[in-house]
């Protein structure tokens, strides 16, 4: 039988019109319904099971014990991954939020006597193309195709935020993962880097008075050696700091700040390439000196992963680690 809509009861749709009424519905299901998310899947559907940042974190407090500064970078990564979650939750919301006003334009043109030229082509268009088309379709309301564009933006919103989401997760997983097997390996490290000879600091007078900083002399002997040598075969631009009185490695004396500006201020230029150059330095003898890690330009590099992880703002240029290297050492 043949359907038929509006005034002309007995006459048949045109085929045409038919093709845009079911492009129009298949449309509006796709924008009106729940995206497809690999977070969302069930499990044994060929997806992975959505990854769960609570037990991530119960499972790095286990390992607490033997690591801490590579935690450092699981704790970056993991808040990364809940901000994600929160904004992507906001869009979900906002999403909720134009999805009825969509629907009800939907609904009137499908049970109309017919649909309307112009929303012809932004019911039947691609979905990339639906903002561009509601602009150009001059019998649509503003209210209208403005709807319709929101609602477009807010669906790429949420496929970039969640994306985001499960990458950062996945990451976090696998940082936690390799942790968790290598444990006993980077213990028996440890011990045999207690057990080793060390480098030894430089001869009392060796170092400029220029270059000694706060706490220059409460590093333990590792640190001072590390302090002493990137000094002399390095080169430092300002003073470096070592010991104060805080919870982290500078609290113990394992932790040196080598500042390459004014602090407060952007390193730039030479005192930039000085900053490269020490961080580097670590990097390429870590092994022999025993660090742990190093913290410069909003990263930090650990010994046990060997790769640069990117650190959340901490507000301000020296939380931030862009005026000074820092070097904490086992």
């Amino acid at each position: 039988m043949t359907r038929t809509f509006g005034p002309s009861f007995g006459a048949p749709v045109p085929r045409s019109r038919k093709r845009a009424r079911l492009g129009a519905l298949a449309l509006c299901a796709a924008l009106l319904g729940t995206l497809p998310q690999a977070a969302q899947a069930e499990p044994g559907d060929g997806e992975e099971e959505e990854v769960d940042i609570e037990e991530l974190r119960a499972r790095a407090e286990e390992l607490e014990e033997t690591y801490d500064g590579e935690l450092l970078q699981f704790t970056e990564i993991s808040d990364r991954a809940e901000a994600a979650q929160e904004d992507l939750a906001e869009v979900e919301e906002e999403l909720d939020g134009v999805r009825p006003s969509v629907a009800r334009i939907a609904h009137s043109q499908y049970t109309s006597s017919g649909v309307d030229p112009t929303l012809e082509i932004v019911f039947s268009s691609e979905p990339g193309r639906l903002v561009e088309d509601a602009s150009t379709a001059q019998k649509v309301t503003a209210s209208q195709a403005e709807r319709i564009a929101d609602l477009v933006q807010l669906q790429e919103e949420r496929a970039v935020i969640a994306e985001e989401a499960e990458q950062e997760l996945t990451e976090a997983e696998a940082l936690i993962e390799t942790l968790e097997e290598e444990r006993d390996e980077v213990e028996d490290r440890i011990e045999e880097w207690e057990l080793a000879q060390v480098p030894q600091p430089a001869p009392a007078g060796s170092i400029p008075a220029s270059k000694q900083g706060w706490g220059f002399y409460g590093a333990t002997n590792t640190m001072a050696a590390i302090r002493d040598a990137v000094i002399l075969d390095v080169g430092v631009p300002y003073e470096v700091g070592c010991a104060r009185n805080s919870a982290d490695d500078h609290g113990v004396g394992k932790a040196c700040d080598f500042m390459t500006a004014p602090i407060g201020s952007y390193s730039s230029g030479s005192g930039e390439a000085s900053g490269d150059a020490i961080a580097q330095w670590a990097i390429d003898n870590a092994d022999r000196y025993n660090v742990k890690y190093i913290i410069w330009k909003q990263r930090i590099w650990h010994s046990t992963n060997r790769q640069w992880v990117y650190m959340n703002d901490r507000g301000s240029v020296t939380e931030n680690h862009y005026d000074h290297v820092h070097i904490s050492s086992y």
